[in-house]
């Protein structure tokens, strides 16, 4: 049986990428396809209502609310990056992606992903705010201040992205058509199917991954030192209660995201099962979109209430 970095080694012509069936069966190949589209839609859905309830509600416009409503958009646009492809790889015949358009596929994951993570760190800095520092708070965050520090996400995102897929998609790849052990175009298993040395590449990955999942995890874990020390001196329990409610949605997302991230980019290639970092992707492609709109939504009562006015507002203006 051949290796996948040896799979249709001896055609010619340029190269082109094949991603790994999630399965040969037809039936479960349909159940895969209404899973994952039912997934999809859900993400798009949860997500627009995010920021259609943010940008429609004054009591919303907050820079809470700006940075997860930033959070919601970069999601939909990541997810609609892998997703489709994915569906439509389910669905048909395995259609080649050409060496460009992974590369694409890999510089969009890489810069929206990594905007992602910069995105979770900002929201607790400003959770660091709002609770440690409250009369002070619209002095530091500030709607300029807000809108910088997400564009500042965004172009640090680009900046590490950019390079590192010029760098993999600069070796050399033998053959014409090669499996990927994955459903999308993610630096770990591209770089397995190259026939060259890629510790280079490895180490630049490392570092990036450093600066773009340590660096932001070490920031929201020193946040939130401050904010519980902070919260533990409010004399109410009530009040205290109310504080934690506002950090446990943040902090499932950012366990999730940095968590499965980490299993990824952190073990050493030799060591990593064919299998496992598709499974881990599905995590932060699929679970942590959808679960941060809903966490958000059912344990934030602003959110929820400004959904439920805008519903009944429509449903009045159709019975008219």
């Amino acid at each position: 049986m051949l290796s996948p970095s040896t799979f249709y080694i001896n055609q010619s012509g340029p190269t082109e990428f094949v991603f790994r069936l999630l399965t040969a069966s037809p039936k479960i190949q349909a159940l895969l396809f209404c899973f994952f589209l039912l997934l999809y839609i859900m993400i798009l859905f949860s997500n627009t209502a995010i920021i259609w309830a943010t940008y429609t509600h004054t009591s919303l416009r907050t820079p809470m609310y700006f940075f997860l409503s930033s959070l919601s958009f970069v999601e939909i646009c990541y997810t609609t990056t892998l997703v489709p492809l994915m569906l439509s790889n389910i669905i048909k015949a395995r259609k080649p992606i050409p060496l460009a358009g992974c590369a694409t596929q890999m510089s969009f994951f890489g810069t929206l992903g990594s905007t992602d993570c910069f995105l979770l760190a900002l929201m607790a800095y400003d959770r660091y705010v709002a609770i440690c520092h409250p009369l002070q708070y619209t002095l530091i965050m500030t709607p300029q201040l807000c809108t910088q520090m997400v564009a500042g996400s965004l172009g640090l995102a680009l900046f590490l992205s950019l390079p590192l897929t010029l760098l993999v998609f600069n070796l050399p790849f033998c053959g014409h058509l090669l499996e990927i052990n994955h459903f999308f175009c993610e630096v770990p298993p591209v770089l397995h199917l190259a026939c060259a040395d890629t510790r280079v590449p490895q180490a630049v990955l490392y570092v990036i991954s450093m600066i773009v999942l340590t660096a932001p995890f070490l920031l929201i874990c020193v946040s939130y030192v401050f904010i519980t020390i902070t919260i533990l001196h409010i004399p109410s329990a009530e009040g205290r209660q109310r504080a934690f409610s506002t950090c446990s949605s943040h902090l499932t997302v950012v366990l999730l995201q940095y968590g499965c991230g980490s299993l990824v980019y952190f073990r050493p290639p030799s060591t990593t099962p064919a299998d496992e970092d598709w499974h881990l992707a599905l995590v932060y492609t699929f679970v942590t979109p959808l679960l941060n709109p809903i966490i958000y939504t059912l344990r934030n009562k602003d959110v929820k209430n400004a959904l439920k006015k805008a519903i009944s507002k429509k449903a009045a203006s159709e019975n008219l």
